[in-house]
């Protein structure tokens, strides 16, 4: 059964020709399921999900997102703080005060245990929660992948 609540999106790391494609097709996809009430960006990564720095993408046009998806860079800001255990609790206790029921956090080896961490703060509380891992890197080194997304923009160019 799926969960109605919203969707939270972070970005972090640095920047590669894939990050925002994949926030685009996150929103994009998102819109389609209706137990999705609204589908927010955290700007600066962690640090504005700590901050609850969030912007509505929920609205968003179609065509403003493919532009998003176009442009360089971290569209929503990124950030390279790697969050610990006490920082992921925090994280967890706002995705939670926000309803927040998918959090999708696109990056590299750090966002991965991050998203780890803040999954398992969410089984401990009993609160039922998708954490996502989207990996962007371009260092082709996250485990049990067969590649990342980002890997075959950095060969290419």
């Amino acid at each position: 059964m799926a969960l109605a609540g919203k969707v939270l999106i972070a970005q972090g790391g640095g920047p590669t020709a894939v990050i925002n494609q994949t926030l685009a097709g996150i929103v994009l996809e998102a819109r389609k399921f209706p137990q999705v009430s609204s589908v927010y960006g955290a700007l600066k990564g962690v640090e504005g999900l700590l901050n609850e720095d969030f912007l509505d993408l929920t609205q968003e046009t179609t065509h403003n997102l493919e532009q998003v998806a176009m442009t360089p860079s971290s569209a929503l800001l990124s950030t390279r703080i790697k969050p610990d255990g006490s920082y992921c609790r925090e994280i967890f206790k706002v995705l939670k005060a926000h309803d927040v029921r998918y959090f999708f956090y696109i990056g590299g080896n750090d966002s991965a245990d991050t998203v780890r961490i803040v999954n398992e703060e969410a089984k401990i509380a009993n609160y039922r929660l998708r954490a996502i891992h989207v990996p962007k890197t371009i260092d082709n080194d996250l485990m049990i992948n067969d590649h990342t997304p980002g890997y075959g923009s950095a060969a290419r160019f």
